[in-house]
């Protein structure tokens, strides 16, 4: 298991608390910045820690900024990458479990450090449950491929 790791300077400080938490679980990252607190543009790193979860270099992302939405909708731009937004333990555990999401996003002034590193947990360790949720998924994929599946 290798995890992309990205945040803004609005959620610097969170990620390098993740950051330690995957250090001592014993679970790869690679960290694709900010590396400090200085002002940045939140669309460059979630996009690059996206990237590398399309492109099978990471299994997950994990994405931060001040509320978690920018970068969201700046990974969820990546062909591939399904991102939600988590606040708490049922969105994590339901988004991988139903929606076979690839990247947690989270925002610094909305969950605390301590929160924050039980979600990734949960996201990590919880796996898709297929079967008629594969079928959603797929519709989601058609979307991004540009089919209309309006019923």
């Amino acid at each position: 298991m290798k995890i992309a790791l990205a945040a803004d300077h609005g959620a610097y400080e969170l990620k390098e608390s993740i950051k330690k938490h995957l250090e001592q679980q014993g679970i790869d990252f690679e960290d694709f910045g900010c590396m400090s607190k200085e002002s940045v543009d939140y669309p460059r790193f979630a996009y690059a820690a996206a990237k590398a979860v399309a492109d099978k270099f990471c299994d997950l992302g994990v994405i931060c900024c001040t509320t978690g939405l920018g970068v969201s909708m700046a990974a969820n731009k990546v062909k591939g990458i399904r991102a939600a937004v988590c606040t708490n333990e049922m969105l994590a555990e339901m988004t991988r479990r139903h929606n076979d999401a690839n990247v947690i996003c989270m925002g610094q002034n909305v969950v605390n450090a301590e929160l924050a590193n039980k979600l990734v947990d949960i996201f990590v360790s919880t796996p898709f449950e297929g079967g008629r949720h594969q079928r959603r998924v797929d519709l989601l994929s058609d979307i991004e491929e540009g089919k209309n599946i309006a019923p």
